[in-house]
């Protein structure tokens, strides 16, 4: 399976509502399904099976640009895919966007088996137990989990109990940063949200140090990768350049944290079918 040369599968305007954004998100998805391909490629040789969760499914498709460019989202992308996934689970919380995901999955993907569920998020690691067999001698299962909410929604308890089931997580740290929803907005306003999305196990405090949108969100995603590792998590980051007016920083984090100890072949994999990576942690 060629990551690299990985093509997001293109729908038609069906009528229904897509999801207004920037160019930069098809970049993203696109990343996304390659670390999707990789966890796979790596995993498949030594689990029984393999499953996809997706937290924010959204409706399916993205509208970008001002031609309206109709651009799949992770959830329907993964769905085109050939890799070798038993099921995927898809989360939604709005209805009407949950709606038109299941017409959508019906329509385009009925050979996959597919659930979709709008439940609140608290309520989602009691629920897919029941979805998801649990490892046990003989048979291991594996669970590529894509947390893409662009906010701090997210409390980071819910992952520590997904990790508990054996969830490995592929996130974008993509957030509504810019001149108006600064830094010291978020540290004034959101600081208990920022809380609870870092996990509290290191001071927030930390984050008070920040004197610039750029450092705060560099100090955030130090913070958050230290909280995964403090939970048994290992971690691998990748950055991506970003034009963005919703984001305003050069460049963006990805990261890969899993227990499974393949993340460097994987980071390795997916760092060859794009530019060489560039640090944010050089200075300071």
């Amino acid at each position: 399976m060629n990551s690299s040369s990985f093509v997001l599968p293109s729908f038609p305007d069906d009528g229904f509502v897509t999801t207004a954004a920037e160019p930069w998100f098809k970049v993203k998805v696109q990343r996304i399904q390659q670390y999707l391909h990789a966890f796979v490629a790596n995993m498949a040789p030594h689990v029984n099976e393999l499953v996809v969760v997706d937290l924010f499914a959204g409706s399916g498709l993205y509208s970008i640009g001002h031609q309206k460019e109709k651009v799949a989202s992770t959830a329907l992308a993964s769905l085109g895919s050939d890799a070798p996934v038993s099921k995927w689970i898809l989360c939604e919380r709005d209805a009407e966007s949950a709606r038109v995901l299941k017409i959508r999955v019906k329509k385009y993907f009925k050979d996959r088996t597919v659930f979709i569920f709008d439940d609140p998020l608290d309520r989602l690691p009691e629920k897919l137990t029941y979805y998801i067999p649990k490892s046990k001698a003989g048979y291991r299962v594996a669970v590529f989990c894509i947390v893409d909410s662009f906010s701090f929604e997210v409390p980071f308890s819910l992952l520590d109990r997904l990790q508990q089931l054996g969830f490995s997580f592929i996130i974008p740290f993509t957030f509504c940063i810019n001149d108006q929803h600064n830094y010291r907005f978020f540290l004034e306003h959101q600081r208990e949200k920022l809380r609870k999305f870092t996990g509290g196990f290191q001071d927030a405090e930390v984050l008070d140090k920040a004197q610039s949108n750029l450092e705060f969100y560099k100090r955030l995603v130090q913070v958050y990768q230290n909280n995964m590792l403090v939970i048994g998590l290992n971690s691998s980051l990748a950055v991506q350049k970003l034009d963005s007016g919703l984001m305003e920083l050069p460049l963006y984090y990805i990261g890969l944290f899993s227990k499974f100890p393949i993340l460097k072949t994987i980071q390795r994999e997916v760092h060859e079918s794009f530019y060489q990576q560039t640090s944010l942690f050089q200075e300071g």
